[in-house]
């Protein structure tokens, strides 16, 4: 389910760029290459389509965005670390005790 939303999310994402390129700017951006799109979307042009469909995409990414969000947290209960964790055969290496000194000093040499 994930993957196939993820697909979703990046075929959303490259139709936005679209729609948005295509929009009349200042700069006109990338609406010149579409010339004769005026006689398909009606009088006013594709800018009203545009504004639409850019909001409709918007939509779309918000939603797939929150729905792979929650898919992700009900399938994903373990932090990545712990997976890192699990996923590592190497077993930790054993505690090594603490040292600790001797209470008794040596005895020095008594005989005289």
């Amino acid at each position: 389910m994930t993957a196939t939303l993820l697909i979703m999310q990046i075929v959303l994402v490259i139709f936005i760029t679209i729609a948005v390129l295509l929009q009349k700017s200042s700069s006109i951006g990338l609406g010149a290459y579409s010339g004769s799109n005026e006689s398909v979307f009606g009088a006013k042009g594709p800018s009203g389509f545009l504004a639409k469909a850019t909001f409709f995409l918007g939509f779309l990414f918000v939603v797939n965005t929150v729905a792979l969000g929650y898919f992700y947290a009900q399938s994903k209960n373990k932090s990545v670390v712990d997976a890192m964790i699990e996923s590592t055969d190497v077993a930790a290496p054993a505690a090594i005790a603490p040292f600790e000194p001797t209470s008794v000093a040596p005895e020095a040499n008594s005989s005289k």
